[in-house]
């Protein structure tokens, strides 16, 4: 894996005449050190339509300075991004590219353009002498290449140069510092950078616009990123202005998530398969709006997906549901080596968990997708009711979904206790999250009373997933105790644990009678009906 470096900056230009003020004495800076200059040498990969530069990602291959190598930049937010470093080799490593997969869809990464950098650093220093911060002053002059060779000028005005300053949080200094040096600069005559990166300024002002109209974005990249295709439409004026809004947005999220996933970045995992069950979900609420004959194999993919993800993400919320009534049980009760006995079971899945979710990412039905995800936006298939009104349509897409959920809570609350139950309940906990995913995309057309109505859903599926926890729980928890019994360990703490969750999962049953009756009252559903 790359290494990785945080870097929390802000960017700035300055007319070649403008001198930057002495910054001793600004917040914690108490002495400024001259750290010489560096001669940069950097050359720019990106797809031939620039699909990393359109989401403010970029791929380089730079020499000179302390950190030559490869480097790739993932913004995380506002002047903040991760820098991932591989060392020099002639083509772009397999542990960069494979984490800008989502964006280049495996089409080829082709030099765009070289930037010569003359680098004069100051380093910030506080009054113990650590360093709080980096001044850099930069001489940048930037070729347009032709995309097929790192040393050779395309077409068109190909050269720019610029001065550029900016400036890098170091050690413990805070963005209270940044701010102050923002000030002193900006006194001084420098003023923010015109472009949120190097690459972005010389792609602006040494060629052409983008190839294939990525200078003028197509229906598609305008989806993929969130914007609305056309002029003069609003948020919620029609069904599909709401459905494909709420569509393009778990898009995004299954995008920018890839990498860090990849990472095994906390709680990217989840996030990820809670937006490929939220996409899904719309597809089958809203077919009145989309053509279930497009959508339908989508979200059969959508769902393989969310498998390969879920087996990593239910590992590791069982093993932190184990741990914490492991942590509870008093200390006379844990007999035998439990903690010991529910590591090795869970880092042996943790393991193929990790493997699986890899391989899934980097696989052909992978690829597949998101090129499917891309075309779907791009070309979404309308149905006649897309045009309508929002309110009317998606209210009644959103009410359809609360009925399904009623009869499978009736069918769920007349079962007999367990299997028959167990099932039942898991069954009405998934209608239950997908009535809540249908309300919340309904939002921007029916306001309040929709995100009142997925609140209350909300409540209902949590309480049906604790439930069905408890039953995934106590199948592990007879895994446990059986491996520990075969060990001659004794398996009475895991027994015990064993009865602790059935004591929950009665509980949850006792309380949902009441839970679904406060949910399920007819002022709510009447106040979604425009």
């Amino acid at each position: 894996m790359a290494d990785t470096v945080r870097e929390i900056e802000r960017k700035y230009e300055a007319d070649d005449g403008t001198r930057l003020p002495d910054l001793t004495g600004v917040g914690r800076v108490a002495a400024v050190e001259e750290a010489g200059t560096q001669e940069l040498d950097a050359v720019y990969y990106d797809t031939a339509d620039q699909r990393l530069a359109a989401d403010g990602l970029t791929l380089r291959r730079r020499t000179g300075g302390k950190d030559a190598g490869w480097h790739l930049k993932l913004p995380v937010a506002p002047g903040v991004r991760d820098e991932l470093r591989a060392p020099l080799s002639e083509t772009p490593p397999p542990e960069l590219t494979a984490l800008v997969r989502s964006r280049t869809l495996d089409r080829e990464l082709v030099p765009l353009v070289r930037l010569r950098t003359r680098r004069t650093v100051r380093v910030l220093r506080d009054a113990a002498g650590a360093p709080v911060a980096e001044v850099a002053e930069d001489a940048v002059r930037a070729w347009r290449l032709d995309g097929a060779e790192a040393g050779k000028a395309g077409p068109g005005p190909t050269k720019s140069r610029w001065r550029e300053i900016e400036v890098e949080l170091l050690g413990k200094g805070g963005a209270g510092l940044l701010d102050e040096i923002d000030r002193a600069l900006a006194a001084a005559g420098v003023r923010p950078a015109s472009a949120a990166s190097k690459l972005a300024r010389a792609l602006a002002e040494t060629g052409p616009g983008r190839h294939d109209g990525a200078g003028k974005a197509g229906k598609g990249e305008k989806a993929a990123k969130g914007e609305k295709p056309g002029k003069g439409k609003k948020p919620g004026r029609t069904a599909a202005d709401v459905v494909l809004r709420y569509a393009r947005e778990q898009v995004r999220v299954i995008i920018e998530l890839d990498p860090a996933v990849r990472r095994d970045l906390p709680d990217a995992v989840h996030q990820m398969r809670v937006a490929t069950r939220r996409l899904r979900s719309a597809f089958r609420s809203y077919t009145k709006v989309l053509d279930r004959a497009v959508t339908q194999p989508i979200g059969i993919e959508l769902k393989w997906l969310a498998a390969e993800l879920g087996v990593e993400r239910d590992r590791e919320v069982l093993t932190e549901r184990l741990r914490e009534a492991l942590a509870e049980a008093p200390g006379a009760l844990r007999l035998g080596p439990v903690d010991a006995r529910l590591t090795i079971w869970s880092e042996r899945r943790r393991a193929g968990a990790r493997d699986g979710v890899l391989a899934a990412l980097d696989g052909p039905r992978y690829l597949s997708l998101l090129r499917a995800l891309h075309a779907f936006l791009a070309e979404p298939p309308l149905r006649k009711a897309a045009g309508r009104p929002a309110p009317e349509v998606v209210a009644g897409a959103v009410l359809k979904d609360y009925r399904r959920l009623a009869r499978r809570m009736e069918t769920a609350l007349t079962a007999p206790a367990g299997r028959e139950r167990d099932e039942a309940l898991h069954g009405a906990r998934k209608a239950a999250k997908r009535t809540r995913y249908a309300a919340e995309a309904a939002r921007p057309a029916l306001g309040g009373p929709a995100k009142k109505f997925a609140k209350r859903t909300k409540r209902v599926q949590q309480l049906l997933g604790d439930h069905q926890d408890s039953v995934v729980a106590r199948g592990a928890l007879r895994e446990l105790a059986t491996q520990a019994q075969q060990a001659g360990e004794g398996g009475f703490t895991f027994g015990l644990l064993y009865g602790r969750e059935e004591t929950l999962a009665a509980d949850r049953e006792r309380a949902l009678p009441d839970v679904w009756r406060k949910a399920s009252r007819p002022k709510h559903r009447a106040a979604l009906r425009p």
